[in-house]
């Protein structure tokens, strides 16, 4: 969907995030230049850098007016960034997906072999970047791929079960979005030298955000279009991944047919029949109103930080990340 990292309206934030860009550029470089060309072309394709931003904005937060952020929270950063991006080079090829962020999936450019080994250049260069701030660091990110790898296991356990409960799936989100979010902005404190006490306060904030960035961007895979999304709608379903507004509406009204819609492959008649099973439930409503439990969580921790342009930005950016869900799930 078409939305600008609401972190840009900090002062510096611009700047900090071109940065990145030069970070990341320099980081997907490689001795055989095939190589070099499969690992920056999500890199190449932009993207909204919530993850970079929240890094830049977490280690600003003691400032105001805010100022450029030291040279180690770019380097953080961009780690972050490429942890995410290699994720993504993965997810493509399991997910047999063909568009990301509006250019072929690299597995479609290229094959899954090279697009399973540029992902894992990515991430090999990722822990390179962590590994000189330090110790700390470097253990940080790698504990984090390895919850990245928990999460997605666990939703790949659950594809096509019905049986899927809120608790299953959210124990899918603590590793495979909420975690690299946390990282994100906990890289962010320490790169930025914050006190400790300030370290675990964006890091709490990074986690419920994660939960409550992924329960929308679920929400909106069934309810937006495919123009907003920038990619197929309903695409989840379509995959076996029940979410939570389907986990909702199987034990609704209409569960029933959709259980039986969801246990076999979706053609195409079955699979608009199932959106309109779950958008015409309570399935979106309820899962709106957790998004919005998790963002107040997220708000929570916010308020031990000084009062900085930065701290109010990532407690906006809860905010929007709510105001997203509604502006596709309510009449306007």
């Amino acid at each position: 969907m078409a939305d600008d990292n609401p972190l840009r309206v900090l002062p510096t934030m611009i700047d900090d995030l071109g940065r990145v860009e030069i970070a990341l550029e320099e980081s997907v470089v490689a001795d055989l230049a095939l190589l070099g060309d499969i690992a920056a072309h999500l890199v190449n394709a932009g993207g909204k850098r919530v993850r970079p931003g929240f890094a830049i904005a977490s280690a600003a937060t003691p400032f105001d007016p805010a100022r450029p952020v030291p040279d180690e929270v770019i380097a953080g950063a961009a780690a972050v960034e490429l942890v995410h991006i290699g994720s993504l080079y993965h997810d493509d090829v399991m997910d047999d997906a063909e568009i990301r962020r509006g250019v072929p999936s690299v597995n479609v450019a290229w094959g899954n072999h090279r697009a399973i080994l540029a992902g894992d250049f990515l991430l090999a260069r990722a822990s390179e970047i962590a590994a000189s701030l330090g110790t700390e660091v470097a253990g940080l990110l790698a504990s984090t791929i390895a919850r990245l790898c928990d999460g997605q296991i666990r939703e790949l356990e659950a594809t096509g079960d019905t049986g899927r409960t809120a608790e299953d799936y959210e124990a899918s989100i603590a590793g495979k979005t909420a975690s690299l979010l946390a990282t994100a902005c906990r890289i962010g404190g320490l790169t930025g030298g914050l006190p400790r006490d300030h370290v675990d306060a964006v890091t709490d904030f990074g986690e419920a955000y994660g939960f409550a960035f992924q329960i929308v961007d679920d929400i909106l895979d069934l309810t937006a279009t495919e123009e907003q999304l920038g990619k197929p709608a309903g695409n989840d379903l379509l995959e076996g991944v029940f979410t939570l507004p389907v986990i909702v509406a199987l034990d609704g009204a209409d569960g029933h047919e959709l259980r039986e819609l969801l246990s076999t492959p979706l053609d195409h008649p079955g699979h608009q029949r199932a959106i309109t099973i779950v958008r015409s439930g309570d399935g979106v409503d309820m899962a709106r109103s957790r998004a919005q439990a998790w963002a107040d969580k997220a708000a929570a921790p916010l308020t031990a930080l000084p009062p900085t342009d930065a701290t109010r930005a990532l407690k906006a950016a809860a905010d929007h990340l709510i105001a997203r869900a509604r502006s596709v799930t309510e009449p306007g």
